[in-house]
């Protein structure tokens, strides 16, 4: 039977791929050069990611269980770097609306855009590390 405990599992896989994908076409738009549609579907994926992120940090941080021990701790460490994920990809996203609202898309801030998506790639890969984590050494979940 589905519970409301459910909803952080199923949810969390969204936001480490939506982001990842979406990093990756951020960086190859600026390699592969005649494109249009690249650097949008990045732009669209990052504030879809952004969204995710909120709903998965959600449905973690008021939906699951405290835990003890060590399975507590480790808990604590992913909920640490889920809040951290979570800042970085809220600033990385709105830095990019608004560079895109002024139009310096095309500027050196999109290098500054393209490292703060960076910053959120690789600390949303670190909390569904640590997730796993859970979920495969501590039993969390199953």
């Amino acid at each position: 039977m589905l519970n409301s405990s459910h909803l952080h599992p199923m949810l969390v896989h969204f936001p480490i791929a939506i982001i990842t994908v979406g990093f990756l076409f951020d960086l190859l738009s600026m390699i592969v050069k005649n494109n249009s549609w690249m650097p949008k579907a990045a732009y669209w994926l990052e504030v879809i990611g952004m969204i995710s992120t909120v709903l998965a940090f959600g449905t973690g941080y008021y939906l699951t269980s405290p835990m003890e021990g060590e399975a507590g701790l480790m808990r604590d460490k992913h909920e640490l770097f889920a809040t951290i994920t979570l800042v970085s990809i809220i600033l990385a996203t709105l830095f990019r609306i608004v560079a895109a609202y002024l139009n310096k898309e095309t500027s050196g801030v999109k290098y500054i855009s393209l490292g703060l998506f960076f910053i959120s790639f690789i600390f949303v890969s670190i909390t569904g590390f640590l997730g796993g984590t859970l979920v495969i050494e501590y039993m969390i979940g199953l």
